[in-house]
């Protein structure tokens, strides 16, 4: 166990090692053969005593990837205890390992190893989120929306996020990026129709409308990373390089315009395109003013 715990995350160790404290003092039974679930011990519960975790960020669960699990459990049993938190007597909730739960369900289990914990809401949703990512099987967008809830529900920073979860704020900004992304995109996340490198790419372009455009050439073209970064600096360089002067007036034209101006009692402006195409616009006041203009233009 100790080996496993020097494995796990910095902040997840600090939140883990005042199980001492938690532990309940062992009091005389009148039945010593029962055992009671001591907090901050292992133990075997009944199943039915657990229920999920309302703040698992997890949101999806591979049907396949949990039977595969669940036969594993039926051979070998589970090889690492879910935690979980007291709720009351004979109540416990899942801080993490919904999937083990889920896959011990599936296996037809009555009971199940488990590390007892207290702890707050806060305390717990921070310990469900760590573990998680400690174990990586999140989805980058899971792990994004993770954050994001660290952030609004627990009042804390990207910093101390990283903190938490032994990454640097960048590392943590670049996730919460993806939550700027449309929805379509995040779906494409979520689903692993692109990398978290190609999300970082879109993130690039400058309008949703862009973006979608570009994802939708990534899933029908199979673009790598490289070759979305290569159109987002195409595309920069678009937008930055100067434009050419179009419609720009001769002195003659300029001087035409002005004769007209005059001579039909109204702005007149010539507009040309690179093409040499171009229009003259004759605007009026009112019906008598045009009826002046069209009688002038019959001459």
């Amino acid at each position: 166990m100790a080996a496993k715990k020097a494995s796990l995350g910095k902040g997840l160790s600090a939140l883990l090692d005042n199980t001492s404290s938690f532990s309940s003092p062992k009091t005389p039974t009148q039945n010593p053969t029962v055992k009671t679930p001591v907090v901050g011990d292992i133990a075997k519960i009944a199943i039915n005593l657990i229920e999920a975790n309302a703040f698992q960020p997890r949101t999806n669960f591979d049907q396949e990837a949990l039977e595969e699990l669940s036969a594993s459990i039926k051979e070998h049993g589970i090889i690492q205890p879910i935690t979980v938190r007291k709720l009351g007597s004979n109540k416990y909730q899942i801080i993490s390992g919904e999937r083990r739960y889920r896959a011990s369900l599936l296996a037809g289990l009555e009971e199940v190893p488990v590390y007892i914990r207290i702890a707050n809401d806060q305390t717990m949703l921070e310990m469900a989120i760590i573990e998680n990512i400690q174990r990586e099987d999140l989805n980058a967008l899971e792990v994004a929306i993770s954050y994001q809830r660290l952030i609004d529900e627990c009042s804390i920073t990207q910093e101390t996020v990283g903190e938490r979860v032994g990454k640097s704020r960048a590392s943590v900004t670049n996730y919460l990026r993806l939550l700027n992304l449309p929805t379509e995109i995040q779906v494409g996340v979520r689903d692993k129709l692109i990398s978290m490198g190609h999300a970082r790419a879109l993130l690039s372009f400058p309008t949703d409308d862009e973006k979608i455009k570009v994802y939708r050439q990534i899933i029908d073209q199979k673009l790598s990373v490289r070759a979305v970064e290569e159109l987002s600096k195409k595309n920069k360089l678009g937008f930055t390089a100067p434009k050419k002067e179009k419609g720009k007036l001769t002195i003659r034209e300029k001087r035409l315009q002005e004769d007209l101006s005059f001579h039909f009692n109204s702005k007149i402006k010539i507009s040309k395109k690179d093409n040499g195409q171009g229009a003259i616009s004759i605007p009026f006041t009112n019906e008598e003013h045009l009826e002046k203009i069209l009688a002038l233009l019959d001459r």
